[in-house]
């Protein structure tokens, strides 16, 4: 696909919609309900256990009003549940046990997807998540 007039940000929104939906497809095979956009909320989870939503966000570098979101639609799906913490306006987030369950299977697909990943970075002669980090590093620093 030939783009000779996209933007940074038509390019990054392509690369996205250009791999999200091929995941997404290996995840159903796999008979998971799950989407790409729930990984770093569950990975997060994974690694340090019950959190707030504001942790999460914290941890993921995503937006309060994006985990909050994809919380919302994890629990849908009986990935999460929500409890209210010592601050009743805060909510922490925990991993049901179908979540815990269905583990093995997940890890099998991020597995996958790194490897893919990593048949990419050699397709494109250099690691892409290197240079997006170098990226996002470089406009904090220089916004």
């Amino acid at each position: 696909m030939t783009m000779p007039n996209a933007t940074l940000g038509t390019l990054l929104r392509s690369l996205l919609d250009a791999l999200d939906p091929a995941v997404e497809a290996e995840y159903a095979t796999l008979g998971l309900d799950f989407r790409p956009r729930f990984t770093p909320v569950v990975r997060a989870l994974v690694q340090e256990g019950p959190m707030r939503i504001k942790d999460i966000a914290d941890r993921t570098g995503l937006a309060h009003s994006a985990v909050s979101q994809t919380v919302s639609a994890l629990a849908e799906r009986d990935w999460v549940r929500l409890e209210t913490g010592q601050d009743s306006r805060e909510r922490i987030v925990h991993l049901t046990d179908y979540a815990h369950s269905q583990m093995p299977r997940l890890k099998q697909q991020w597995a996958a997807t790194a490897k893919a990943a990593a048949s990419l970075n050699r397709d494109i002669g250099m690691p892409l998540e290197q240079v997006l980090r170098d990226a996002l590093a470089a406009l904090e620093k220089n916004s």
